[in-house]
């Protein structure tokens, strides 16, 4: 999980720097990060959103035996998850834009969500 951790936050971070980019104009190309969708949270950058997210579940990991961690932890992974679906779904049919770092963010975060429910240190 530490390592999805460090793979989110990499991409998360990559991404952040981009938009960053875009917001000073310095982008030749179009991007993912400067349609609406880049930037779900009252304007903040997903990717900053990501990159919080990704850091947060990484220092919560070596307190996963606690319940209230594990339930917080997985409530979080699931909202990335669901989220990941919308906007995997905006990659391929509205943006119909390659984004490597999105899609690794994606699968980052379903997996992150499938062993969060595989670990089962929170019930011993």
């Amino acid at each position: 999980m530490l390592l999805l951790c460090g793979i989110g936050l990499y991409a998360s971070a990559f991404m952040a720097s981009k938009a960053a980019r875009a917001a000073r104009g310095e982008l030749t190309e179009p991007s993912v990060v400067q349609t609406p969708r880049a930037r779900l949270f009252g304007g903040v950058s997903n990717a900053l959103v990501g990159a919080a997210y990704y850091a947060a579940l990484a220092l919560s990991l070596p307190f996963l035996d606690r319940p209230i961690v594990w339930d917080a932890a997985l409530a979080a992974a699931i909202a990335a998850a669901l989220l990941s679906f919308y906007l995997a779904y905006s990659l391929l049919w509205v943006t119909r834009r390659p984004c490597v770092f999105c899609w690794t963010s994606h699968v980052a975060n379903w997996a992150l969500v499938v062993l969060l429910i595989l670990d089962k240190r929170f019930a011993a």
